[in-house]
């Protein structure tokens, strides 16, 4: 009983240091998206927002793990399987809709 106990609450720290952000904007967005203004300006911001987005690619396949872990071994968890499952749905749609976002700004700084 003691390990599972264990096991979860080393779980559940592992779920949270992966869910928090340590430097999410290296630099200021607004003032790089304001001061920008020539061809080179635009492809380094392009540049950082397509390395944002495989950052949040990188959260999205170790949420899915994650979620096979959990829906493979659920009866560890007990009754906390369906909200851990929950969570990681949620995590994995969040991830990948600002994956996307990304993205779509990247495409729009080419074409700037």
């Amino acid at each position: 009983m003691k390990k599972k106990l264990l096991l979860t609450l080393l779980l559940s720290a592992g779920i949270l240091v992966a869910c928090s952000e340590m430097n999410p904007h290296p630099m200021d967005m607004t003032q790089a998206v304001q001061s920008a203004t020539t061809k080179a300006d635009h492809e380094a911001l392009a540049k950082h927002y397509e390395e944002a987005a495989k950052e949040l690619q990188l959260k999205v396949e170790e949420h899915k793990k994650l979620l096979s872990q959990y829906q493979s071994k659920s009866y560890l968890y007990g009754k906390q399987a369906d909200t851990l499952l929950s969570h990681c749905r949620v995590l994995i749609n969040a991830y990948e809709k600002a994956a996307e976002a990304n993205l779509s700004m990247a495409a729009m700084h080419r074409q700037m």
